[in-house]
């Protein structure tokens, strides 16, 4: 078997974790990286002579990884990210996340939208290798580059470029088909959004492929696009923030009409933006009081 039908063999064995226990969709980006469909959830996968890399665990499932996993990055700590996190530790993973993403799955904390406390995740969850802004490796050949986003979606989001492949995995800072999500209570907020798209767009170039947590695998183009409608969208909350506006004023004066998308919910993404910028007023105008 020569080096290419090994790696082909190994990535059928990556779909293999999950197909085995049902039907997902699998979508090949190299002959080494290919996008799973996790419960719904995107997990990236490269394959390596030494077992697998993985972006993401994906939405708690019963089932055994049959591949080695040699390394697990999280992008943030939604358990639709890292719910199987304990498996793949079992099987030897090491998982690597940024520093504050250990931290809100290491303790309890209040969800204000759900009215409840979530429990830290047990200690086989957790990351085992965290950093604070910027780190690489490589595996299999590829150069693995990956970094922190500061306030985009959490405080703790994080980016996965395969450069060697021109892969980049950006967890939720990318929202193709869901409603744009800012946990408020961490810090995330529309600026931050915006900012971490920008850096974002500086490591891509046009041949890029932009993995999303959740949706279809985005060209550089597409992200753009969301990105300057999200650009456009903080621009007229700021101003309705200057006029003391709050999200059901912020919908009712029709705030997010007339843009390239809908949104499912839109007075719990108005009601998360409009907590997220009071806590940053100090980043608005110095009019704001």
């Amino acid at each position: 078997m020569n080096r290419r039908d090994l790696l082909k063999s190994s990535l059928t064995g990556a779909f293999g974790l999950w197909v085995s226990r049902g039907v997902f969709a699998q979508n090949r980006l190299t002959d080494k990286l290919a996008v799973i469909d996790a419960g719904g959830a995107n997990v990236v996968s490269l394959s390596t002579d030494d077992g697998l890399v993985l972006v993401d665990s994906g939405v708690p499932k019963s089932f055994a990884p049959s591949s080695k996993v040699q390394r697990l990055f999280n992008t943030h700590y939604h358990i639709d990210q890292t719910g199987n996190n304990e498996l793949f530790a079992a099987a030897g993973a090491k998982i690597v996340a940024h520093e504050r993403t250990r931290q809100w799955m290491s303790t309890d904390y209040w969800v204000p939208a759900e009215d409840r406390y979530e429990k830290a995740r047990p200690k086989a969850a957790r990351p085992t290798e965290v950093f604070e802004t910027t780190g690489s490796l490589k595996a299999g050949g590829e150069q693995i580059d990956y970094g922190h986003l500061e306030l985009a979606h959490t405080s703790g989001d994080i980016y996965v470029y395969f450069k060697t492949s021109n892969v980049l995995a950006v967890g939720d800072v990318a929202s193709p088909v869901r409603d744009p999500a800012l946990d408020y209570f961490t810090g995330a907020w529309i600026g931050g959004r915006v900012d971490a798209m920008d850096l974002l767009l500086k490591l891509a170039n046009e041949e890029t492929k932009i993995v999303p947590a959740y949706g279809p695998v985005m060209t550089r183009a597409e992200f753009k696009a969301e990105r300057d409608m999200m650009e456009e969208v903080r621009a007229r909350l700021f101003k309705q923030v200057r006029e003391a506006d709050g999200p059901k004023d912020m919908l009712e004066e029709g705030v997010l009409n007339g843009l390239a998308r809908t949104w499912k919910d839109p007075y719990k993404f108005l009601y998360d933006a409009a907590k997220g910028l009071w806590a940053h007023h100090d980043k608005l105008d110095p009019n704001v009081v």
